[in-house]
């Protein structure tokens, strides 16, 4: 029986709704088409990328916050979420498996190449490709053809003609269309593939915004952003550019808002908490992000696998007083996490089965310990909470460790990376000495995008080597659900596995807490905590 078919239209109520959020998303991007573009540059602060900047490629914050400011992908998602058609013209299916994307006439590439179907086609392919080993790779597993464990073209993408593709799902998904927005399905030049590595150093997008230069991206420095002149989609700068500076700590990004050397902070340091709502009025912001922040203890560390692994990581996990830590260190700018998604996300929950691991229980953490002594002794054994120095974690890392060597009387400690990149190429490379701070900055509004990519077996983001039947079970038999409402339960179910094997330690959602300077107005952050930087207008 067919169903009835499904719009892009529909995805974009769907999106709305699951996000829970008050008030009107932003349409500044479309009203500033009529009007011309300032020339002034907005500064605001990042981190160096970890990898090349390739669409497919890159999975962590400091790259992606570039690759959506210099790439256009078939929708584009709003403040609140909500979705909204960009390069594709529609997006529709009958069944919710076999789907067909028709694209706006007119694109191009900023070297002139025009966007086609085969621009999609070949950069999916590229990414979904198993030897090119992508970060993104299992965005495409359910497009039919995918393998995990060999290189396969994804048979699923057909292309009808330069503007009309079909895309065949292994599954029905009904909300398909809302990962549309992410990096990973933003389309690629042909000139990408002669040399993948060096295209990402000076990569050709076809977004609001591109590299200022040649050599633009300035390593361990700054990346700097002019807008696209020949870009007319829905986010249509007012301002001139962007730069985007790598600083190595919040305290100095801060300082920078403070003396007019900044326009733009999407993350205030914990220093600041008492004093920057005061200081900056209504150009402050606290609000709710898609952020859940934790902390991963790698499996193949020893003493953290097997049962006497799962009765550690709950006594870790019961050990920790959220509570007190949200009021002292946060202010009321992080709420103890529940699960292990984000409570602006469509089917959050603090009801879960097993959920009281995450609740400060002292005495059960000090009964459970004992009882992973009793199969090894811990002895002497330094318990490590490995952190980015230019993250401004240390308060709370200091306070976390501090809680679990008060409950379970063992040597407990901080340990300081440098920088994200050379904490994350530690978790890459499976080198770790102890646990890692570890978090998610949504992709997509879904309960999927917070479980899939962190904890399915061989997942780009699973670095600490997690893998549980049960819980890649659900999470195929949710993706495949016909209803939003039975996908949901199935997510759900999957998160009670979670909670029992605790291959991370949930800590807290956090909001965004961001300032700008006087030298900008009409500053607005997102959903996903994000700033529209396209809408942020200067002098």
């Amino acid at each position: 029986m067919k169903r009835s078919r499904i719009g892009i239209g529909a995805i974009a109520l769907f999106s709305v709704a699951a996000l829970g959020l008050a008030g009107c998303s932003s349409d500044s991007g479309t009203e500033s088409t009529d009007s011309a573009s300032s020339t002034a540059i907005v500064s605001t602060n990042g981190n160096e990328p970890q990898a090349p900047l390739v669409t497919t490629g890159t999975t962590e914050v400091g790259g992606g916050k570039i690759l959506t400011s210099i790439y256009a992908g078939l929708v584009s998602y709003q403040a609140d979420g909500s979705i909204v058609n960009e390069v594709a013209d529609s997006i529709e299916s009958d069944d919710a498996t076999t789907w067909t994307v028709k694209l706006k006439d007119g694109w191009t590439f900023t070297n002139g190449e025009a966007v086609t179907s085969k621009s999609f086609i070949d950069a999916w392919n590229y990414g979904a490709k198993f030897s090119n080993a992508q970060g993104s790779s299992y965005f495409f597993d359910n497009i039919v053809g995918f393998s995990y464990d060999e290189d396969t073209e994804l048979t699923g993408l057909k292309a009808v003609d330069d503007t009309t593709f079909t895309v065949e799902l292994s599954s029905p998904e009904a909300d398909w269309p809302l990962r549309l927005g992410y990096t990973a399905y933003m389309p690629l030049p042909s000139v990408a593939y002669e040399d993948i590595e060096a295209f990402g150093e000076n990569p050709i997008g076809n977004g609001p915004y591109m590299l200022a230069e040649e050599g633009a991206w300035n390593h361990d420095v700054e990346i700097n952003l002019i807008t696209n002149p020949d870009y007319d989609g829905v986010r249509k700068p007012v301002n001139g550019g962007l730069d985007i500076r790598f600083y190595t700590s919040q305290d100095a990004a801060y300082a920078d808002v403070q003396a007019g050397n900044l326009d733009v902070l999407d993350a205030v340091p914990d220093t600041q908490f008492e004093n920057y709502e005061a200081e900056f009025g209504d150009r402050a912001v606290n609000q709710p992000a898609a952020i859940f922040q934790a902390f991963n203890i790698p499996y193949y560390l020893e003493h953290w696998t097997g049962e006497e692994g799962k009765l550690r990581r709950a006594a870790i996990s019961m050990s920790i007083d959220r509570g007190e830590i949200t009021d002292v260190i946060f202010q009321g700018t992080r709420t103890p996490a529940t699960d292990f998604t984000s409570p602006v996300i469509d089917g959050y929950s603090d009801s879960l089965e097993g959920a009281e691991v995450l609740e400060f229980n002292p005495d059960e953490a000090k009964k459970l310990w004992a009882e992973a002594d009793a199969i090894a002794p811990y002895g002497d054994t330094v318990f490590t909470l490995a952190y980015n120095a230019d993250g401004g974690h240390q308060a709370w890392v200091d306070a976390v460790t501090n809680s679990i060597k008060n409950t379970l009387g063992i040597n407990a400690e901080g340990k300081s990376y440098p920088d994200f990149k050379s904490a994350l190429d530690d978790r890459v490379n499976a080198k770790l000495t102890g646990a890692t701070r570890a978090g998610w900055q949504a992709d997509y509004p879904s309960l999927y995008n917070f479980l899939a990519p962190l904890y399915q077996t061989g997942a780009g983001s699973n670095y600490e080597g997690y893998s549980s039947e049960e819980f890649d079970s659900l999470l195929k038999e949710g993706s495949k659900s016909a209803t939003v409402e039975d996908a949901t339960a199935k997510y759900q179910e999957a998160q009670e596995v979670l909670l029992k094997d605790l291959p991370t330690i949930p800590l807290w959602y956090s909001n965004v807490t961001g300032v700008s300077g006087d030298t900008v107005d009409n500053v607005e952050f997102g959903w996903d905590s994000v700033p529209l930087y396209y809408a942020v207008t200067k002098g």
